[in-house]
C-alpha cells in the first residue's frame, strides 16, 4: 500500500493560486494512476482530478478545466494540483489518492489508498 501526504493548502482570496503537492512512499507509485478528490458533506469523496501512471491522461472535474491542472513526478514521488483563478467554491479539503489501475479514472472506488488531506480556504 502507498502512505501518502499532501501538503501546500492555505487561505488565499479569490483569484489567488495555490500548488498542493502530494508525496508518495513505496515502490508502486510509478505504475499507479494517481488523484485528487475534495470529501464533501452528504456527497462522500467528489472527484477534482486524475493522472495515469506516465503522466499523459488526465481527467478533470468540469467544474476545475481550465483552472487546475493535475501533474506527477515519477523521480519524486510527487503529484501536484496546481490551482489558478480559485473560486470560494473551491474551499475543502483536498484529498490525494493512489490508483490500483495504471490508467486514470475518476471513481473513489479505483483508488485504494488515501492522504489525510490538505485545507484549501478561498476567500470572497
Amino acid at each position: 500500500q502507498v502512505q501518502l501526504v499532501e501538503s501546500g493548502g492555505g487561505l488565499v482570496q479569490a483569484g489567488d493560486s495555490l500548488r498542493l503537492s502530494c508525496v508518495a512512499s513505496g515502490r508502486t507509485f510509478s505504475s499507479v494512476a494517481m488523484g485528487w478528490f475534495r470529501p464533501v458533506a452528504g456527497y462522500g469523496r467528489q472527484f477534482v482530478a486524475s493522472i495515469d501512471l506516465n503522466g499523459r491522461t488526465t481527467y478533470y472535474a468540469d467544474s476545475v478545466k481550465g483552472r487546475f491542472t493535475i501533474s506527477r513526478d515519477n523521480a519524486k514521488n510527487t503529484v501536484y494540483l496546481q490551482m489558478n483563478s480559485l473560486k470560494p467554491e473551491d474551499t475543502g479539503v483536498y484529498v490525494c489518492a493512489a490508483s490500483e489501475y495504471g490508467s486514470a479514472t475518476t471513481s473513489p472506488p479505483d483508488f485504494t489508498s488515501w492522504g489525510q488531506g490538505t485545507q484549501v480556504t478561498v476567500s470572497s
